[in-house]
């Protein structure tokens, strides 16, 4: 039964991906899709092979945040599949409704309520969630800052040119800065689930001599951290993130590209651009933040540089409720799907 949970929690962890991959997509295509610098199709093309690149480029250093958001060696496989499936349900119900929440948050969210449901608080590494929690404020507020001073910056520099030529450059830079958004997109994302995975194996093998654990499931540690993990853990969960960008999320590019404000290639490059800066800085110290956090915040930044009442703050209230609400939401789910799979004897 255990290697049965096992493959399932790996399955639904791959689907987690890809759902995350068609609910994130808005994040990096939706300015390129409302300022119609490329077609909806061209531009989950863009970004699905840019999700994947992001495999050559970024080291394991969220993969070794997530799979240590809960202590490894004081739970069961059944915490894990709870986190999972209601990390699942709440992606699904928030691209159902077209609101852009965390899937960041949603996957942390239901690991920690299932861990809290089985062991106790204890069992949860506090000091991680609180960092994962703080930047659902930081998160946008640093990317509504950096495309602010990126924007007043790039208005400046090229203030004396023809506005009409610059439109066409920026539409070509938007090609750029939308590429360097989904390499951070899929270095932060698909890295979450390597980390959910890489958990779940070593639940699984933490009573076997590690001399004895298979070489398709071996993670190595340098100085306490994973330094690698299995291939096909990161090629099946960058294959997936890309083939769930292909699909698209086109509710949630709506809200994104048109809602909170109007956007120009000129704006679309600094909100992109902030939020690359944003993405790489926090991968390289290993915080796992929102893409779609980061981006709301760089959005509503260009949006500053016109003018105050340019943000539809009414939407981005709205916005803030649901980012809000995603955790508490997640580990609540998690918890009752823990306790029913208990009931049922699951595992």
């Amino acid at each position: 039964m255990n290697f049965t949970l096992l493959i399932a929690i790996i399955v639904l962890a791959f689907i987690f991906d890809f759902i995350n991959g068609f609910h994130d997509a808005a994040n990096s295509i939706a300015t390129v899709v409302s300022t119609k610098v490329l077609t909806p199709l061209q531009a989950v093309i863009w970004a699905a092979f840019f999700n994947f690149a992001a495999y050559a480029i970024f080291e394991l250093h969220i993969v070794d945040t997530i799979a240590k958001v809960v202590d490894t060696g004081a739970i069961n496989l059944q915490v894990i599949l709870a986190g999972v499936i209601a990390a699942i349900i709440w992606n699904l119900i928030t691209w159902y409704l077209g609101i852009p929440s965390s899937s960041s948050h949603t996957l942390v969210g239901g690991f920690a309520g299932a861990a809290i449901a089985f062991a106790g608080w204890g069992v949860v590494h506090s000091d991680k969630i609180i960092k994962i929690a703080a930047f659902i404020f930081l998160a946008p507020l640093i990317g509504m800052m950096l495309s602010y001073f990126i924007s007043i910056a790039l208005l400046w520099i090229f203030k004396s040119f023809n506005p009409y030529r610059l439109k066409r450059w920026f539409k070509i830079g938007q090609l750029f800065s939308s590429a360097l958004f989904s390499l951070g997109h899929g270095g932060n994302d698909a890295q979450k689930v390597m980390g959910i995975i890489s958990a779940t194996l070593l639940v699984y093998f933490k009573t076997t001599d590690p001399a004895l654990i298979p070489h398709w499931a071996q993670i190595t540690f340098v100085d306490g951290k994973i330094h690698a993990i299995p291939l096909w853990i990161v090629y099946g969960c960058y294959t997936a993130i890309s083939a769930g960008t292909l699909i698209g999320g086109w509710k949630i590019v709506k809200t994104m590209g048109s809602k909170i404000t109007k956007l120009s290639p000129f704006e679309g490059v600094a909100a992109e651009g902030a939020g690359a800066i944003l993405l790489f800085g926090t991968e390289a110290f290993g915080i796992p933040v929102s893409t779609t956090h980061t981006i709301t915040g760089a959005i509503m930044g260009v949006g500053l540089t016109k003018r105050v009442s340019a943000v539809r703050w009414g939407v981005t209230v709205n916005l803030l409720y649901a980012w809000i609400l995603t955790i508490p939401v997640s580990m609540a789910l998690a918890a009752l799907i823990y306790w029913i799979l208990k009931l049922i004897n699951l595992g």
